[in-house]
C-alpha cells in the first residue's frame, strides 16, 4: 500500500512537474528571445534562472494541494521553514541547472532548449526525492 501511494504521488508529481517545465521552458524562451536577446550567452543563463523560479512557484503551490498526500493531510509543507527548505531544496536544482545548460551549451555545443529538456529530467528526479524526504515525509 505505501508502495502505491508513493507511486500516486511520483504519477501526480510527473504531470504538475510537466506543467511546471512547460511554464520554465516557455519562460526561458520568452525571455531569451524577447527580453535578452542581445546579451549573448549571459541571456540565456539568466532566462533559464528566471524561467526555473516560474516554474518553482507554481510547483511549490500545486505540491502542497496536489502532489502530496501528507501536505494535504496534515498541512504539510505550508510552514515558512517548510517553505525555506522547498526553496533551498530549488536553488540547488536550479544550480543543477545552470551547471548543466553551461555543460552543454559551451561544452557539448548543443541547442539551450534541448539541453534544458536533458538536464530538467535529472532535476525533476532530483527534487522528487529530496522534497519527499525533507519536506513531505
Amino acid at each position: 500500500m505505501k508502495k502505491y501511494k508513493l507511486l500516486q504521488e511520483f504519477s501526480r508529481y510527473i504531470l504538475v512537474g510537466g506543467t511546471a517545465f512547460a511554464i520554465d521552458i516557455s519562460l526561458l524562451y520568452l525571455f531569451k528571445n524577447y527580453v535578452f536577446y542581445n546579451f549573448d550567452e549571459i541571456g540565456v543563463y539568466i532566462s533559464t534562472a528566471l524561467g526555473f523560479i516560474g516554474g518553482l512557484i507554481y510547483n511549490y503551490i500545486l505540491s502542497l494541494n496536489f502532489v502530496f498526500d501528507s501536505a494535504k493531510a496534515q498541512n504539510k509543507g505550508k510552514t515558512i521553514g517548510a517553505f525555506i527548505v522547498f526553496l533551498l531544496i530549488g536553488v540547488a536544482g536550479l544550480l543543477l541547472t545552470e551547471i548543466g545548460m553551461y555543460i552543454g551549451i559551451q561544452i557539448f555545443a548543443i541547442n539551450y532548449l534541448v539541453v534544458k529538456i536533458l538536464v530538467s529530467a535529472v532535476v525533476l528526479i532530483w527534487n522528487f526525492g529530496i522534497r519527499k524526504i525533507l519536506i513531505f515525509k
